[in-house]
């Protein structure tokens, strides 16, 4: 089933966060998955030891199904959290044409582009800064049609 939600940045305080606002909404978090759970990847940087427990994602249901999702930033990759990369709009189609669709229109004028791509997560994932500072982010169905 096709959702939206809202994805959060935070610099190392995602799980106090999400403590807070699971007892704000009165739900609890759903999901939490840490950076050192990753599958290594063949180019990437081995994570320090203390950046190995930060949260890669977090999910709390809050309001008429609605989704608050979150993650911590990395010093070690250079992560600076500042206005305009601090919320996303996660949007979640049903079929990978829709998010292709959504994607294409959305990233007409964009910058800050990242096609979409298979992830191992087992969803297409893609990101843009739209022509308005608004930023987007889409996980769709791994199947192709």
């Amino acid at each position: 089933m096709a959702r939206v939600s809202i994805y959060f940045n935070f610099m190392g305080d995602t799980e106090e966060a999400f403590g807070f606002y699971a007892d704000v909404f009165g739900t609890e978090v759903t999901s939490m998955m840490r950076m050192g759970d990753l599958p290594p990847g063949p180019d990437g940087p081995e994570l320090p030891e203390d950046e190995k427990s930060k949260v890669m994602n977090a999910q709390l249901p809050i309001l008429a199904g609605t989704v608050l999702m979150g993650t911590d930033m990395l010093e070690s990759m250079g992560h600076e959290r500042r206005i305009g990369n601090n919320v996303t709009i996660n949007l979640e189609p049903d079929s990978l044409a829709e998010t292709q669709r959504l994607f294409d229109r959305l990233s007409e004028g964009a910058t800050d582009v990242t096609a979409l791509m298979p992830m191992f997560w087992g969803s297409h994932w893609g990101t843009c800064l739209d022509r308005y500072g608004v930023r987007w982010m889409f996980n769709s169905p791994a199947e192709t049609d």
